[in-house]
């Protein structure tokens, strides 16, 4: 166990409780364009948060100052204690957007790559992962779907041991048929006491994961509430108040 998570099992036994994520005024400038405004958040460990707004809303931004990606920002963000960067990017798994392997690789190289990176990577459970998801790990990614392509990004962020996993878009691409194949991998492979912020435009068929969803629009927090709450004191899916908050 590294120092980061040695700390915070610290201070958890301590009786103090670190969210996994923590924002306060958080601003982010592209020049003249704000593309985060005072965002605030506190999300605690053992949760699985979506991360909803129309495109241009920030959640990009947001993503990417919580992995480390982005800095020269206003206001204090912490995950799991500390400044994101360096230190954190031990404990933080990160799926973009896009794909970030190169497409020359076969999925075995994938995974012998990610083994060597890093030190959390469980090598035998990514190969039950792809062997589940019937994809062959001789194939290179130029010869999958992209669809695929998302698949075996997944399986390489979940198949690591960290304490918060950040997915943009995991299943963009990835047909209807096995969309519930792909959510069970992240219900089934993630820490109890880890945290997952996943991003999606897909509410519907990826709404009943989540315990707790925040709503972006243009750079500010315009709703971070429980689901349940939601389903009880609003009478709607989080799928039928996305729509009601973002319509036209």
């Amino acid at each position: 166990m590294n120092e980061i998570v040695e700390e915070a099992a610290q201070r958890e036994e301590a009786g103090g409780s670190v969210p996994m994520v923590e924002t306060v005024g958080l601003t982010k400038r592209y020049g003249g364009k704000t593309a985060l405004r005072n965002v605030t958040l506190s999300i605690p460990q053992g949760k699985i948060v979506g991360l909803m707004g129309p495109n241009g809303s920030g959640k990009t931004t947001l993503i990417k100052i919580l992995t480390g990606v982005l800095t020269g920002y206003e206001g204090t963000v912490h995950v799991n204690g500390r400044i994101p960067g360096a230190c954190t990017k031990s404990i933080v798994s990160y799926l973009p957007d896009r794909l970030s392997l190169g497409r020359w690789m076969r999925v075995r190289d994938a995974v012998a790559y990610y083994s060597d990176f890093f030190i959390d990577f469980d090598r035998i459970k990514a190969m039950e992962l792809i062997a589940r998801l019937r994809l062959d790990p001789g194939m290179r990614f130029s010869q999958f779907s992209k669809g695929d392509c998302e698949k075996i990004q997944l399986v390489m962020a979940m198949s690591r041991a960290a304490r918060l996993y950040v997915l943009d878009e995991p299943i963009g691409g990835v047909d209807p048929a096995a969309r519930d194949v792909v959510l069970d991998t992240i219900l089934t492979q993630y820490c109890e006491n880890s945290t997952v912020l996943l991003s999606t435009h897909i509410i519907q068929d990826v709404e009943r994961i989540f315990n707790s969803v925040i709503f972006l629009r243009e750079g500010e927090v315009v709703l971070y509430d429980e689901v349940e709450a939601v389903r009880e004191h609003r009478k709607k899916s989080v799928y039928d108040l996305f729509r009601e908050v973002f319509k036209c």
